[in-house]
C-alpha cells in the first residue's frame, strides 16, 4: 500500500474500477434495473435510478418514490450528515409484521451538486432480503455504515472492512 491506499485490484473486461470514481462524489442517471426484496416481496423496482460514485466505494442506487411501493416506508428517528449530499433522513422498511430500522435514506434537500436525489430512496443492502442489478444479485458493501452494492461489473477492494476507514 502506498500512503494507505490499496493497490487497486486489475479490471475484467467490462468492469469499472471503483478506484476510477472521482473524489468528491457525484450522482449520474443509471438506466440499470434496480430491484429491492423484503420479506419475500419486491419492494422497488426502477430503471430511473440514480448512482452515486466515489473513490473506493461501490455505487450507492437512490429510488425515485414512484418506483417504490407504497406504505413500505416508516420515518425513523435519528438523521446523518453527508458532507456532500447533506442532511439525510432514515426510514424503517416494513413489509406485514417484518421490519427492518433505518435500511433506507433519503435527501430531502440536498445540496445543489445533489439536487438530482431530492427524495429518491436508498436501500442499505445488508439490511433487505436481496438487491438487483440488472438481474445479478448484489453483495452488500461491508462496514455497517455503507450503503454499497458490489457487482461482477466492479474491480475493487472496497473501502468498508476493518482497516479500510482511512481510504
Amino acid at each position: 500500500m502506498l500512503g494507505g491506499h490499496p493497490k487497486p485490484d486489475p479490471k475484467s473486461p467490462g468492469q469499472e474500477s471503483v478506484w476510477d470514481f472521482p473524489r468528491p462524489a457525484v450522482a449520474e442517471p443509471t438506466s440499470k434495473r434496480l430491484q429491492v426484496y423484503f420479506a419475500g416481496q419486491l419492494i422497488a423496482d426502477t430503471t430511473k435510478g440514480v448512482r452515486t460514485l466515489e473513490t473506493s466505494h461501490p455505487p450507492t442506487y437512490y429510488f425515485p418514490p414512484s418506483d417504490i411501493v407504497e406504505g413500505v416506508l416508516l420515518p425513523a428517528d435519528g438523521s446523518s450528515l453527508c458532507e456532500w449530499k447533506g442532511q439525510a433522513r432514515y426510514f424503517t422498511v416494513a413489509v406485514g409484521d417484518r421490519q427492518s430500522v433505518r435500511a433506507a435514506w433519503a435527501y430531502p434537500s440536498p445540496t445543489s451538486s445533489f439536487l438530482t436525489l431530492k427524495d429518491y430512496v436508498a436501500f442499505m443492502p445488508a439490511l433487505m432480503e436481496r438487491c438487483v442489478v440488472d438481474g445479478e444479485t448484489a453483495r452488500p458493501q461491508e462496514g455497517g455504515f455503507y450503503g454499497g452494492w458490489i457487482t461482477s461489473d466492479l474491480a475493487g477492494p472496497f473501502k468498508g472492512p476493518p482497516g479500510t476507514r482511512g481510504w
